[in-house]
């Protein structure tokens, strides 16, 4: 909708001015700030910005849930798997409490 649309410019110029004021520009490398320094090369136009910035918000929490769902029920038909990843969660975090 319009509205949506509206909002989705507004955050991306938010998103714009952090990037232009940031002075570690790889801490905040994500998938929008490569879309707006596309744009900046005059790779994207804002609209296709705008559009694939869109697509992110609306997209993502159904493919994440769906993706989790089945991620969870494979590691629970796979104890082994399971349990290596927990070695594996071990190894990198130092046993800490998360």
């Amino acid at each position: 909708s319009k509205d949506l649309k509206g909002a989705m410019e507004i955050l991306i110029e938010q998103k714009r001015q952090k990037l232009s004021t940031v002075e570690k520009l790889d801490e905040h490398m994500d998938f929008a700030s490569q879309l707006i320094f596309a744009q900046n090369r005059g790779d994207l136009t804002a609209e296709n910005v705008n559009q694939c910035v869109l697509e992110m918000m609306i997209a993502a929490p159904d493919t994440l849930s769906v993706t989790l769902f089945f991620m969870l029920i494979l590691i629970a038909e796979h104890p082994t798997v399971e349990e290596e990843m927990m070695r594996e969660i071990d190894t990198v975090t130092g046993k800490q409490k998360l």
